[in-house]
């Protein structure tokens, strides 16, 4: 029997699926960053693209193993890659997984585009992918495809979030934004008695500045759903610059004048709050009117299996992915649970 394998690659994990082509998940495993601008392994300093790929091929050959496929019974593989940004980047990972033998037929693509056969009854529309970063892809039903790489730097994830928020903690306390409820989570997550304290965490010559920036964003979000007017400004503010990139995908694809799904994905969008949802789609609103937003909470995995699914002539209908969906959340869950039990045990 052949099998299909979906791997999302991103900043904070990577997450490999093997399937058989009739659509039932076999077996899930986690591994390290996917991003061959970013990634480690270990205390190594070396290349991140090598690293990138020590850190997919080893979380491949676990989902194999688990599922105990041989990688030559792989008919098709699709990877979703946080850093698949250029041509030249898409090729590393082609010529990589090829010549390892991962699929007869491998496909891959930025990791904005998975997300688009989640939401989207025909994989087209606009993709807000937030989570450790942001992807935004588009795709048309002519089969153009756009995805913004590093045109996104001013409108970004967690960290920049985070960043934000810092910024507004310390704006408040000057005067210069009005008091905010951000204030006293934030100095308590630093551990820091006062705001001035907290700014000397962040800018002295003794001590590097704290990390963990990505871990405020919940903090933020928290209070703009508590209503808090600062933090409702930040959020907005961010939403708006999400929904104008949103808005250009659209245009380099054509479909900025149709009534195209708009899909928010990622780890961002299971936070309970909708401010940034809202924004989002009231920003887009302004020019493309007939819009459909698709908010999920979905693993952006379960959109890659589902593509690969397709390539094999697999028919993904409403009723396949229903089944679907539960065997993905159990085998990640599973890939979860063994995973923190080897780093721990």
């Amino acid at each position: 029997m052949p099998y299909v394998l979906a791997v999302d690659g991103g900043n904070t994990k990577t997450i490999a699926i093997v399937a058989t082509t009739d659509g039932a998940a076999l077996s899930a495993a986690y591994g390290g960053c996917g991003d061959i601008y970013n990634a480690t392994t270990g205390n190594d300093a070396g290349d991140p693209a090598m690293s990138a790929l020590e850190n997919v091929e080893r979380t491949i050959i676990a989902a194999l193993g688990a599922a105990q496929v041989k990688a030559s019974e792989l008919a098709f593989s699709v990877l979703n890659m946080a850093g698949a940004d250029w041509p030249e980047d898409i090729e590393f990972w082609r010529v990589a997984m090829t010549a390892r033998g991962y699929g007869r037929s491998v496909v891959v693509q930025n990791d904005a585009v998975g997300a688009l056969y989640i939401g989207s009854p025909d994989a087209t529309g606009v993709s807000v992918v937030c989570g450790t970063g942001v992807a935004t892809g588009a795709r048309a039903p002519d089969g153009r495809i756009w995805h913004t790489s590093y045109w996104q730097d001013e409108a970004q994830g967690n960290a920049h979030l985070g960043q934000k928020t810092l910024f507004a903690v310390f704006r408040s306390a000057l005067g210069i934004e009005p008091p905010t409820t951000l204030t006293a989570p934030v100095l308590n997550h630093f551990g820091a008695p006062s705001v001035e304290a907290l700014l000397y965490l962040f800018h002295n010559r003794r001590h590097p500045a704290p990390g963990g920036l990505d871990r405020l964003a919940p903090i933020l979000l928290d209070e703009a759903q508590a209503g808090d007017e600062v933090a409702m400004r930040v959020v907005r503010e961010h939403g708006e610059a999400l929904g104008d990139i949103a808005l250009a995908a659209a245009r380099r694809v054509g479909i900025e004048r149709d009534p195209f799904h708009l899909i928010l994905a990622g780890g961002v969008f299971r936070h309970p709050t909708v401010a940034l949802e809202e924004a989002i789609v009231a920003r887009v609103r302004l020019s493309a009117p007939g819009i459909h937003p698709v908010r999920t909470t979905h693993e952006p995995i379960t959109g890659v299996l589902v593509q690969a699914l397709t390539l094999t002539g697999t028919v993904v209908d409403p009723a396949t992915l229903d089944r679907l969906i539960p065997m993905v959340q159990a085998a990640t869950r599973s890939a979860s649970v063994d995973g923190l039990q080897r780093e721990h045990g």
